[in-house]
């Protein structure tokens, strides 16, 4: 595992804090009437030129230079595509901005919808994350939350794919997988849908990427092989055991030895480990 040791990042007490200022809100509301899948025509012709940018500049020329982003372990979408022709959760470490951009690279051609923290929807960023499928979190509204649930579950039950971003945050450069929450888990067991693991990982920086371009590492993302729940367990530990099972694989995915990552797989408002540096 190479670990970038960055200092530029002010990562929070607790694992699941967010420590990204976001500069505007342009004050929407999350709340029942929101349109969590928005099928609009405005929304549908701005997606599809996002991706056509996507294929066209993003991919091979962005992620080139803001991420020096490889990808591996696509093969692993073509030989369990049996398993996943009906939908699936994608899970992965969230060690950057634009990662999910990463994530779409790896998983195409599936196009799978993403949680994101509401802040960042209401954002300067906003209309791009919903343009990538983005759909908030509404954490201050108990209408929108219900609302958004009861989407997600019919967009699984559809056959849709989802990705969440478990830890709950993202810290950047961050090399050690932080704790999992547990909703993506409850998804996936509700609707009988396989856990997708993604990991990223980093290498290290060139001299160029390091000095010029000022990076602290060039990133990874690689897919792993799909996690079923185990119908063996009562449905009150299967949650528990898939998180745990998948916490494992992103472990591995992203190149962490066995018992050289600092975190338990579930989170219990567990704080940032001491000797991360």
């Amino acid at each position: 595992m190479f670990h970038p040791h960055s200092k530029k990042y002010p990562y929070t007490e607790y694992t699941d804090q967010h420590y990204l200022v976001v500069k505007k809100n342009n004050g929407l509301v999350f709340d029942d009437k929101y349109p969590y899948f928005d099928n609009s025509f405005k929304l549908r012709f701005a997606k599809f030129w996002i991706r056509v940018l996507m294929y066209i500049l993003i991919w091979p020329i962005l992620c080139f230079f803001m991420m020096g982003l490889r990808v591996k372990g696509r093969k692993n979408l073509k030989y369990y595509k049996d398993q996943l022709k009906d939908g699936a959760v994608t899970i992965s470490n969230h060690v950057h901005l634009w990662d999910f951009i990463a994530n779409m690279k790896a998983l195409r051609p599936y196009k799978p919808y993403v949680l994101i923290w509401d802040m960042n929807i209401r954002g300067e960023n906003g209309k791009m994350m919903r343009g990538v499928n983005g759909i908030p979190i509404p954490s201050d509204n108990k209408d929108g939350m219900r609302a958004m649930n009861e989407a997600v579950g019919k967009h699984l039950e559809n056959g849709g794919w989802l990705h969440v971003y478990a830890e709950g945050s993202m810290w950047e450069y961050y090399p050690y997988i932080r704790p999992f929450k547990l909703g993506a888990f409850s998804l996936a067991c509700r609707y009988n849908k396989p856990i997708l693991p993604l990991g990223f990982s980093f290498r290290k920086p060139s001299w160029i990427r390091k000095h010029i371009f000022k990076q602290d590492a060039a990133i990874t993302v690689t897919v792993g092989e799909p996690i079923f729940k185990d119908d063996s367990l009562p449905e009150s530990e299967q949650r528990i055991d898939l998180a745990t099972r998948t916490h494992e694989a992103i472990c591995k995915l992203s190149g962490l030895k066995e018992g050289e990552n600092l975190y338990p797989p579930i989170f219990d408002h567990n704080k940032r480990a001491e000797g991360d540096e």
